[in-house]
């Protein structure tokens, strides 16, 4: 029951009975209103400050089970590496060696993606470094896969070649030496025949007669013919693709022409003594990639084990070579 207010009238000496107008109810209810809304926004701002609410704590149970998930994907992620690290390994230890082609450079398998902005719009939240380390994981793995994706490709590629490949490897020596007895120097460091000192001998001198048949070690084509009193002599280089050339010198003469296309086991000329050379020999070197290496590793179809063996006894004899 709403209380009944009074005031005292000096006038007449008696109370009397206050009668509010209708514009001040109006006045004190809107005040009371006023008051009420304030004190009920004030209690819902400390009450919020302490205490989720139901759509708070639903959006709180979602972000802890996206970190989760983000947590197990970023385990995930690590085995991925693993494995895709040693699908790399095997790829450049295995597969390219057998096909004879260069590794991919680890600068370019771990290359990251450009772009210091690039997660720029992932910042600023609480869970920020998890989401961006996600982030640049998959990208890195997409980038890596796409990579060893491009490799297997080259790699099917040198399969499909792999048969015209062991057809152009120098793989027989270029002179008739069954018995071995037309070695006389190896690859290495030789006495030279005419200065006396030691010099890189880059290549193998097979001893023989005048007119010997030289034979095209691996298919090719050859791509030099020259004729020359001097150094190699009389000599000819041959093409085999593939990375592989090999240089016949001190010939005689030859017996083909530049350009021509030659097979294993093919005569390309004969032994002689031309240019810088004391006997009649044949010196024949391989180049792989514009490096001379040594013919020694490339006789497999010629010579059995123990051949092979005595072979690699004979060539390591320091000895003097002939040019």
């Amino acid at each position: 029951m709403a209380k009944v207010k009074y005031y005292y009238d000096t006038k007449t000496l008696s109370y009397k009975r206050i009668e509010l107008s209708g514009l001040n109810k109006l006045k004190r209810l809107f005040y009371f209103l006023i008051g009420s809304a304030f004190t009920g926004l004030l209690m819902v701002i400390i009450f919020f400050q302490f205490f989720d609410s139901p759509k708070e704590k639903r959006l709180n149970r979602e972000i802890d089970i996206l970190t989760t998930q983000y947590e197990i994907v970023d385990d995930k992620l690590k085995q991925v590496e693993l494995v895709l690290d040693d699908v790399q390994n095997r790829d450049d230890n295995i597969y390219r060696v057998i096909f004879e082609a260069d590794p991919i450079p680890k600068s370019i398998r771990k290359a990251g993606y450009g772009g210091v902005n690039r997660y720029e719009n992932l910042k600023g939240f609480n869970n920020s470094a998890l989401i961006i380390n996600t982030s640049e994981k998959v990208d890195q793995i997409s980038k890596q896969l796409y990579i060893q994706s491009k490799s297997f490709d080259d790699i099917i590629e040198l399969a499909k070649n792999k048969s015209d490949m062991l057809a152009a490897l120098p793989a027989i020596q270029p002179v008739s030496n069954k018995n071995l007895s037309r070695m006389a120097s190896g690859y290495g460091y030789r006495i030279h025949p005419i200065y006396k000192t030691r010099k890189m001998h880059s290549g193998m001198d097979f001893s023989a007669k005048s007119g010997t048949p030289i034979y095209a070690t691996g298919d090719g084509k050859v791509s030099k013919v020259r004729r020359s009193r001097r150094g190699y002599g009389n000599h000819v280089i041959i093409d085999h693709g593939f990375g592989y050339k090999t240089l016949y010198a001190h010939m005689k003469k030859y017996a083909v022409k530049r350009g021509q296309k030659v097979k294993r086991g093919e005569v390309i000329g004969y032994v002689g003594s031309t240019g810088t050379s004391v006997a009649p020999h044949l010196h024949y070197e391989v180049h792989k990639d514009g490096r001379k290496i040594n013919p020694v590793n490339f006789y497999f179809n010629d010579l059995n084990p123990e051949e092979y063996e005595k072979m690699l006894e004979i060539s390591s004899q320091n000895n003097q070579s002939f040019d």
